[in-house]
């Protein structure tokens, strides 16, 4: 039920972003609400790995990940279209998790870290005036000092808000449609598989519970062309890979539906609009073929927590606090979405990849080198 309080932060979208930012925030003493639109726990569009870089932070968060029963992930597998592989440790390596388990148990370490979360209820808009937001929900109006949206790939309000990556015409780095679902098979659990298709790429790693999940990213053209039935595309486009041809036919599939979503665009995104600040996805997405983005959306929580902490104390005004933030930002993800952007747009062709893949081969090291541009340092 909505009070009359008027929070420190409001956060719409509880995602890791949104929900690693609503915990700092709350153990610095701020007074914090997040709106989900749906109800913990349930299943994200994901790649579901995240890389070793936010290991030590989510510990920091109060998250026990060293009590778990992990997958450590230490390999990658990438094929071409035509099922010709490269094969490469990865340099930080990282771990699966579904995105199920770690969203809901984050949303109980809020809640058990007082931030007030209201579940299955949608924010329609989030104005702004006399230094105050207010988030107009399908709840009611909630009052904040501080907006945050870290509401995902793309949202309402992205297009009620006309933000400039919505406008854009179809292009290579947008108009994406993503599909998962979560399989039994025989994998390695330390590896990490990128199988590219026409158009697309597929991954599969390990999660918990000796399951995997299988998530691929492919053009909306592809999905019109097999009149826009998921099952037809993948028998018409993914099984002209070998592997996952194979995955495909043999996998058990743990679902009934997989989940999907579509108008995925990795366009530039700008981090402030109208003094509300983009956390996690919002702020800007690194293509999956890098399986980052969860990384970059908590790493951004901590930047954000530590410039709203400086603002809600008084030792830096609004605006230095969203100069600082998109400046701050673009000095840690700029360069390497920049890298995935380059690395999505030599994908998707089969000759072109194909070549690509088969060139690669015989030079580790520049395979690393583009691995190591794609992750950042633990923080």
């Amino acid at each position: 039920m909505l009070t009359n309080t008027t929070y420190d932060v409001a956060i719409a979208g509880g995602g890791l972003g949104g929900l690693s930012l609503s915990i700092l925030l709350a153990k610095a003493g701020h007074k914090v609400v997040l709106i989900e639109k749906e109800k913990y726990p349930f299943h994200r569009v994901c790649g579901e790995y995240i890389s070793f870089e936010s290991w030590n932070f989510l510990e920091g968060l109060g998250y026990p990940l060293s009590d778990m029963d992990l997958c450590i992930i230490k390999n990658l597998v990438v094929s071409a279209p035509n099922g010709r592989t490269i094969s490469h440790s990865l340099p930080l390596g990282g771990f699966g998790i579904s995105r199920y388990k770690i969203d809901g148990e984050l949303a109980d370490l809020a809640r058990r870290n007082g931030v007030t979360v209201i579940e299955s209820t949608k924010v329609n808009d989030i104005l702004f005036a006399n230094e105050t937001f207010t988030l107009q929900t399908s709840a009611g109006n909630i009052q904040a000092i501080v907006a945050v949206g870290s509401f995902g790939k793309r949202s309402n309000l992205d297009v009620k808000w006309k933000r400039s990556f919505i406008g854009k015409k179809p292009n290579k780095l947008n108009n994406y449609i993503a599909v998962k679902y979560h399989i039994r098979t025989d994998f390695p659990p330390d590896t990490i598989a990128l199988h590219n298709f026409k158009n697309g790429y597929c991954g599969i790693s390990s999660v918990e519970n000796g399951e995997y999940c299988l998530c691929y990213l492919t053009t909306a053209e592809n999905l019109k062309k097999a009149n826009n039935n998921i099952s037809l595309m993948e028998q018409s486009v993914l099984y002209e890979n070998p592997h996952l041809k194979r995955i495909f036919t043999n996998a058990e599939f743990l679902w009934k539906d997989p989940v999907s979503i579509a108008q995925i665009s990795f366009e530039r995104k700008s981090l402030v609009e109208n003094h509300i600040l983009m956390a996690g996805d919002a702020a800007g997405m690194i293509t999956p073929l890098c399986g980052n983005g969860m990384s970059i959306a908590m790493h951004s929580s901590k930047v954000l927590a530590a410039l709203i902490t400086r603002y809600l104390h008084q030792s830096i005004s609004r605006e230095q606090l969203e100069k600082e933030y998109t400046r701050t930002w673009n000095f840690l993800f700029r360069n390497r979405l920049q890298t995935g952007r380059l690395i999505q747009q030599m994908f998707g062709k089969p000759v072109l990849t194909n070549l690509f893949l088969q060139t690669l081969k015989p030079f580790p090291k520049i395979v690393t080198y583009l691995i190591r541009q794609t992750h950042g340092e633990p923080f």
